[in-house]
C-alpha cells in the first residue's frame, strides 16, 4: 500500500470524517459503478484506490487503477495519480495504457467550419515523468503556476474534489472511449537461404 505523501496538518478527525463522506457517497452506489467497471479497491483514509475495467471489449480488461489520496481535505484538493492496476505503482507518462482526451474546438478554417482536436487531461514534464490530472478539483492542478487564477477555494464548495466526480472524469475520458482491443502485428522481413554451396 503507498501511504501518503504529505504531512497531514489539517486535524485528522475533521480531515477523516470528509474522507469518510466522500467514500460513503461512492459506497451508496457502488452496484452501478461495478456495472460500468469501476471497482474500490482499498479506502484507508487518507487513500482511496479504484480500479477501471473497459466492459465493452470482450473479454472485459482492467485498464488501469488511480490512486486519490485525501492528506488534509478538504483544505487542499486531492491529489490524483493513474497507477498499475495490480503494483499500485504510478505510471509514468510513456507508459499510460490509455489517454484521457477529450474533444475541444480548434482551428476556425471559416464560417462555420472549425476542426475539432484532442486535449489529454493528463498532463506531464515528460515521457518520464508521473503525470497529472489536469482538472479543478485536483492538487496538482490548482498547484501548478499556470492555474493561478483557478483557486481551489473558489471549486471546494461545488464539490470539485469529490471521489465520484473525479472518478466519473476518469472514466468518462480514459476508459469509456475503449470498445475494443488494437492489436498491433510487425512483419518482420529476412531473406530466405538455400543450402549454401559447398
Amino acid at each position: 500500500m503507498v501511504e501518503a505523501v504529505r504531512p497531514q496538518y489539517v486535524d485528522p478527525a475533521v480531515s477523516r470524517e470528509k474522507f469518510d463522506a466522500v467514500v460513503q457517497a461512492f459506497r451508496d452506489l457502488e452496484d452501478e459503478y461495478r456495472r460500468r467497471g469501476w471497482f474500490l479497491i482499498s479506502a484507508t483514509f487518507p487513500i482511496v484506490t479504484i480500479l477501471f475495467a473497459a466492459t465493452k471489449t470482450a473479454p472485459p480488461g482492467v485498464v488501469f487503477g488511480a490512486r486519490f489520496d485525501y492528506t488534509n481535505y478538504d483544505t487542499e484538493p486531492p491529489s490524483v495519480v493513474i497507477v498499475h492496476p495490480f503494483t499500485g505503482e504510478p505510471y509514468l507518462a510513456k507508459d499510460i495504457p490509455a489517454p484521457l482526451n477529450r474533444t475541444v474546438p480548434g482551428l476556425e478554417l471559416g464560417p462555420g467550419v472549425q476542426l475539432q482536436q484532442e486535449q489529454n487531461l493528463l498532463q506531464d514534464y515528460g515521457p518520464d515523468t508521473v503525470p497529472f490530472l489536469c482538472v479543478g478539483g485536483v492538487r496538482e492542478y490548482h498547484s501548478h503556476p499556470g492555474h493561478s487564477g483557478d483557486p481551489w477555494e473558489l471549486q471546494r464548495a461545488a464539490g470539485a474534489g469529490q471521489l465520484v466526480r473525479l472518478a466519473e472524469i476518469i472514466w468518462r475520458y480514459g476508459v469509456d472511449p475503449i470498445n475494443g482491443y488494437a492489436i498491433t502485428m510487425v512483419p518482420r522481413v529476412s531473406f530466405q537461404r538455400v543450402q549454401g554451396p559447398e
